[in-house]
């Protein structure tokens, strides 16, 4: 019996781990481009051209950072972090040369607080 208890708590280990590798978690980037589209759709009413340019420039930046991915594996993860942080860039000015005025503003709010979030993650405050 104690084997056998041993045996399923290994395996449900091994399941966690294995879900945790592959990034299982609601984080932005995990997000499909039309996922994405819909989530600022909620947050800045967006027409429907808006939505059909993001959806393009959603997709492009999730093949560019999957080819990224497996070109830099096992480099050195600054120069990594490096070119995504540019990438990022580049999407947010990509982003933002869709959206009017007023969208800006709310899109920029909306980031700030995303940021913050994410901080406080990081330092521990998080709803874990």
């Amino acid at each position: 019996m104690k084997k056998l208890m041993m045996i399923c708590g290994l395996m449900l280990g091994i399941a966690g781990f294995a879900n945790a590798q592959q990034g299982g978690g609601p984080g932005r980037m995990m997000m499909k481009p039309e996922e994405r589209v819909k989530l600022l759709d909620e947050k800045l009413k967006l027409s429907d051209d808006q939505k059909t340019k993001l959806t393009t420039v959603f997709t492009e930046q999730a093949e560019t950072m999957k080819k990224m991915r497996e070109e830099m594996q096992g480099s050195d993860r600054d120069a990594m972090r490096e070119k995504m942080q540019k990438m990022r860039a580049d999407n947010d000015a990509k982003i933002t040369a869709v959206l009017t005025d007023d969208q800006k503003k709310a899109y920029e709010a909306w980031q700030k607080e995303m940021r913050a979030e994410m901080e406080k993650r990081r330092q521990g405050g998080g709803n874990n």
